[in-house]
């Protein structure tokens, strides 16, 4: 049986310190096996002398606590009382046999492996770089700590039976079936086309997982009167929470009810595939969970400025494709530096062969980000990612480790290409806006996101050029648009191909299974806009048909205007597709929504654009055809 991680680090050390740890750990160990119910024994000071020299700087020593079960607080480390035993007397019994074995080779700097061969990590002195000061030790057993647990961690996802479990719940025929027809056309549309169908399932998984299968929670309703909560802190978590990873449970309290709601962050993706929500962990730990189950090669991706994803190896591109299941974006590397304007340090990806710094594919600022990468040495970093790599890998084949090899080199190459910097990425949509904001993630200041839209125009492309067509819809249930003349291109989210749009929102109504867009509560008008610009494209307007809908309550109203210049033109939005050609000619123009009306405290949604049931999967809620002419 291989050495835990942790021992072998302790095996490093010279034969005096090895002895005097070893003695230390043991006494530490034996204590809480012997005496289990006695606080004193679980509870280590960490400013205590004995603590801080004969342990702390030494190789080894802290991973073997950590390894035990001890966790850091502010002031000690601490053995929970609800941590299992077993690991604990694994690492006793792996110190006491590497002790007794040493006993009889006193004159050998290096303990061996069970084949006779040198350890490999013998070589690598992971700690004798740093500083020996207090704080510079704890970040980096801190960070160690995270490296183990995220690496031990994805290992769940290669549960055979739990992959079974997640295919059971996933639609594998109609994902394959609409990936299948969508790299059809592709491949009608594109003579050079180089992506293949695992790239396009990867589309329709993200896609399914955002939209029919998980859901987010800023906050749960009231389990009595379903109202708002607050989250107002920690509650102790239940053996059951603590038995699938939940070791933080949340208090969403009720101020009409004084109901508290508990709301436990689950860790394990086996939990998750029956609750089905939660936040970006919750979201990438079950999706990733989800990708291996239909057999795409799939890591979980840590990022240090607290977020969550996951990436997807495209084996026709021969890279690792980002793959952020909350905002339903695949190949977006830079939408948190950029879009977010998230100030990155440390992004680490973990599959069940390998770890991997990939920091620098999410960034296009490497000389900023290396002056925030102040946790822990470089140096250390390095080593610590080849041993954890080479401990992990020591049972592969040598076809697989040169093909991880292979790969590694590739991303190497990536890591120092510069990236392009898009201009449309935008902030997070995933969470409430106050959550965004205090999370600093909403991309662009706070009043482009809560009055005027982000200004985007529709330019015929290339391919629309060509064809002489326009023809853009928008799904409200998935929250898409679809640019159909685009070869299908997807766009998410309902205001990122607004041109403008004051005092409006997307409303989600849980109980009643509806979705629609609607007048902010307490403003008296909303409106919406959408611009076409057909100038750079030398074209102008043949013919347009739109089909609108909206829906309205008491005295409620809806406008809908098309305008370009002088001319406006006004029509209702009654679901059905309507001809116009009026402007026939035009360059540019705009279809705009104007909401008012309505009755009482509830009138801003007396007035409703898009209004669809949550079932209705596939029905467009607003579609414009433009037939287009050279000038």
């Amino acid at each position: 049986m291989a050495l835990p991680a942790a021992v072998r680090m302790l095996c490093e050390n010279s034969n005096e310190l090895f002895f005097d740890v070893c003695k230390l750990l043991l006494s530490y160990a034996d204590n809480i096996l012997r005496y289990p119910n006695v606080e004193e024994f679980r509870s280590i000071n960490i400013g205590n002398p004995t603590f801080s020299g004969k342990l702390l700087h030494i190789t080894g020593a802290v991973e073997c606590l950590f390894e035990m079960g001890f966790v850091e607080t502010e002031t000690h480390l601490v053995f929970p009382k609800s941590t299992s035993l077993d690991q604990l007397k694994i690492i006793r019994e792996s110190i006491a046999a590497q002790r007794d074995q040493r006993l009889g080779l006193l004159d050998d700097d290096h303990l061996s492996t069970e084949d006779g061969e040198e350890s490999p990590t013998s070589s690598c002195n992971v700690v004798s770089a740093l500083p020996f000061h207090h704080a510079s030790l704890l970040n980096t057993k801190n960070f160690f700590v995270t490296l183990q647990s995220k690496f031990q961690h994805v290992l769940l996802y290669e549960n055979l039976e739990l992959q079974q479990k997640a295919r059971s719940y996933i639609p594998s025929k109609q994902l394959s079936a609409a990936a299948e027809l969508k790299l059809q056309l592709a491949k009608d549309s594109e003579t050079d086309f180089k992506h293949g169908k695992e790239d396009f399932m990867v589309l329709e998984l993200l896609r399914w997982f955002k939209y029919e299968f998980f859901s987010w929670v800023d906050s749960l309703p009231c389990n009595r009167c379903r109202g708002p909560t607050q989250n107002s802190g920690l509650l102790s978590p239940t053996i059951h929470d603590l038995r699938w990873g939940a070791t933080q449970v949340e208090n969403h309290y009720c101020q009409t009810c004084q109901l508290c709601t508990r709301f436990p962050r689950y860790n394990n993706p086996e939990k998750l595939l029956t609750t089905r929500k939660g936040r970006c962990g919750e979201w990438a730990n079950c999706f990733t969970l989800c990708c291996r189950a239909m057999g795409l090669e799939a890591r979980y991706i840590w990022d240090s400025t607290d977020h969550v994803w996951t990436e997807v190896y495209s084996l026709s591109q021969r890279r690792w494709l980002h793959c952020d299941s909350c905002e339903n974006i695949c190949d977006e590397p830079l939408l948190y530096e950029v879009g977010w304007r998230k100030e990155l340090s440390y992004i680490i990806a973990f599959s069940q062969d390998q770890v991997v710094d990939v920091t620098w594919r999410y960034s296009s600022k490497h000389a900023e980000v290396l002056l925030r990468r102040t946790s822990v040495h470089e140096t250390w970093l390095l080593h610590t990612i080849i041993r954890l790599n080479v401990l992990r890998q020591q049972s592969l084949s040598a076809n697989r480790k040169g093909e991880l090899t292979q790969r590694l080199l590739i991303e190497l190459v990536e890591f120092i290409s510069p990236q392009k910097t898009k201009s449309d990425l935008g902030g997070r949509i995933s969470g409430s806006l106050d959550w965004k904001i205090a999370r600093g993630e909403v991309g662009g200041s706070i009043s482009c996101i809560t009055k005027q839209g982000a200004g985007y125009v529709f330019m015929p492309t290339d391919k629309e050029k060509k064809v002489k067509l326009i023809h853009v819809l928008y799904n409200a249930t998935k929250d898409q648009y679809y640019r159909i003349s685009n070869d299908f291109e997807v766009i998410q989210h309902w205001d990122r191909c607004v041109w403008s749009k004051e005092s409006v929102f997307r409303k989600v109504e849980i109980d009643w299974e509806m979705v629609y867009i609607a007048r902010t509560e307490g403003s008296s008008t909303g409106q919406i806009s959408w611009k076409f610009d057909l100038v750079p494209a030398k074209l102008n307007v043949k013919s347009i048909s739109i089909k609108a809908c909206s829906q309205t309550f008491n005295s409620g109203k809806v406008s809908w205007l098309l305008q370009s210049g002088i001319v406006t033109t006004e029509f209702a939005g009654d679901g059905s597709m309507k001809s116009f050609n009026c402007l026939n000619g035009s360059y540019e123009f705009t279809v705009t929504a104007l909401l008012s009306g309505g009755e009482g405290n509830a009138s801003w949604q007396h007035s409703q654009l898009f209004r669809q049931s949550l079932k209705e999967k596939e029905e467009s809620s607003f579609e414009i055809v433009i037939h287009l002419k050279d000038t």
